[in-house]
């Protein structure tokens, strides 16, 4: 069956790769649509509006505006604020948000005190309009963008963001005002929390909420993060719904605009309209730490350092046998910069554990399984630079190995036990209940978690080839499985003496239940 005219016929689609369904795209669509604007689906973000829809109903009881209208700067109301850090999370950090409308002159209002927020900061307007795609309306979004250099170390601040005409500093603006603190000049206990695969859901919603009760220093989102594209191969472009991201970045500024939330990318975040390889809408959304090999070609790839954890986000889309829709688009030079980038974080004095996280699984067993291309591309430089932990989406539920070395069990890592990279190998941990619709794991194979352990010696799964075929392989190192929504809680402790730097890992439901954990130890 194909695709509707305005859409990629889905015998081609298969087969083109992101740069080939952009041009098809580009060449088909017709851009004279009637334009309506992200506040139109959003929802009584405009003052004075009201309804009950969602965005992502494409329904509200607000009156549509187009772009071609004019409004007084105080009826906008900004939404979806959500942080992130600079290259140095200690002096940097990004404050981004969207308005429902273009509007003159934004910016941020910081200081030290939420009475006085003397500093202010000129913030860029990127412009992300959508076609009619699928019998929906074309789609216009603003996303807004400031960035804070030169601040204290380990310091909280606090800000709000305006525009002429709505100033965070008045009483009709003071809602907007929030705080965030800078990475510590020095290591010191700290929580950081990760999961992937979010989407908009209830329960998503429940997970921020358990998320925030962490009080994490930072989020590790590990790609398919609102979906938009149904899809996840970047085609069928009438199921593409721009108006998704309204409803996730309203949804997730409760904990984002107080926790920079680090996002990688995964295949559903290819969206082949924006550009060729699929990341223009990205980089429109968010603005990432430019400490990767090209924030402009990669967006989702970048390294930084907070405390005694260098963290590294991939692109897994670009090695990914199973969805070849980007395979090779950075012609080596993500591998290449990983393996600098490990090198020089494993040198560092203040580094203690590396973590890497991206999207597609090196090591699952549920419906995605494994992707042979990561194992192949990156599982060696893992070893070669002693990585402490890797974080995984892409399936969506929660599934840890034992220590893997050599391509099998280092060390078996059962609940509450403890670890050493140096020695043991690297445990994998798929965290992919971040709110999305569940998976489960092959047939036979039971749930096997804390308090509900149901030990087996082995896993019948499968691997993805080059050829985009899946070989068997039976696993040994499947070690806690869990079909639920769920996310990662890491609490991150340094060395002191005679005393080991740890990792304590634990994995909480939505509700606050623990579900597992375990530690990653070095030196001592």
């Amino acid at each position: 069956m194909e695709t509707p005219d305005f859409g990629i016929p889905e015998r081609l689609a298969h087969r083109m790769s992101m740069a080939e369904q952009h041009e098809y795209l580009r060449t088909r669509l017709s851009r004279r649509r009637t334009l309506l604007t992200a506040g139109a689906l959003a929802g009584g973000l405009l003052t004075g509006c009201s309804g009950s829809g969602t965005a992502t109903s494409g329904r509200s009881s607000a009156p549509a505006a187009t772009s071609t209208e004019r409004v007084h700067g105080s009826v906008v109301t900004p939404f979806g604020r959500h942080l992130a850090f600079g290259a140095d999370p200690k002096t940097q950090m990004r404050i981004s948000w969207q308005v429902p409308l273009s509007v003159g002159k934004p910016y941020v209002r910081v200081g030290l005190r939420p009475d006085d927020l003397s500093r202010k900061i000129e913030a860029e307007v990127r412009h992300l309009p959508t076609p009619a795609l699928g019998g929906r309306p074309a789609y216009d979004q603003y996303y807004v963008h400031a960035a804070l250099d030169r601040l204290r170390p380990g310091t909280t601040y606090y800000y709000g963001v305006g525009h002429d005409g709505f100033d965070p500093a008045s009483p009709h603006g003071r809602s907007t005002i929030t705080s965030f603190r800078t990475a510590p000049a020095s290591p010191e206990k700290f929580v950081f929390t990760a999961f992937g695969d979010q989407g908009v859901s209830a329960e998503a919603i429940a997970n921020d909420k358990v998320l925030l009760r962490q009080e994490p220093a930072f989020h590790l989102h590990a790609g398919d993060i609102c979906y938009a594209d149904n899809t996840g191969h970047g085609e069928k472009s009438d199921l593409f719904n721009p108006s998704a991201w309204d409803a996730f970045l309203k949804q997730t500024e409760p904990v984002a605009k107080s926790v920079p939330w680090m996002v990688a990318v995964g295949n559903h975040d290819m969206e082949a309209w924006y550009s060729p390889d699929g990341y223009g809408g990205q980089l429109a959304r968010f603005s990432l730490p430019e400490s990767g090999f090209d924030p402009r070609k990669a967006p989702g790839v970048y390294a930084f350092t907070y405390g005694n954890v260098g963290v590294v986000s991939l692109d897994a889309n670009d090695v990914s046998y199973e969805i070849p829709a980007n395979f090779g688009y950075t012609g080596g030079r993500q591998t290449a910069w990983l393996d600098r980038t490990l090198k020089e974080l494993r040198a560092a004095d203040p580094v203690d554990f590396i973590v890497v996280f991206f999207h597609h699984c090196a090591y699952s067993t549920s419906k995605h399984a494994s992707d042979g291309g990561l194992r192949a591309e990156w599982l060696p430089l893992f070893t070669k630079h002693q990585v402490d932990l890797v974080i995984n989406g892409h399936n969506h539920v929660y599934e840890r190995t034992d220590a893997i070395k050599d391509g099998g069990v280092g060390k078996p890592v059962r609940i509450g036990d403890s670890t050493d990279p140096s020695r043991d190998g690297i445990v994998y941990v798929t965290a992919g209940g971040g709110g999305k619709t569940l998976y489960g794991f092959p047939e036979g194979v039971e749930d096997s978690y804390e308090g509900h352990v149901r030990n087996r010696d082995s896993v019948e799964s499968f691997l993805w080839t080059k050829s985009q075929e899946q070989k068997d392989e039976t696993v040994e190192w499947s070690r806690v499985r869990y079909t639920g929504f769920s996310f990662l809680s890491v609490e991150v402790e340094t060395g002191t003496g005679a005393r080991a730097a740890r990792l304590k890992v634990s994995a909480l439901t939505e509700k606050g239940e623990r579900i597992d954990h375990f530690e990653v130890r070095r030196g001592g």
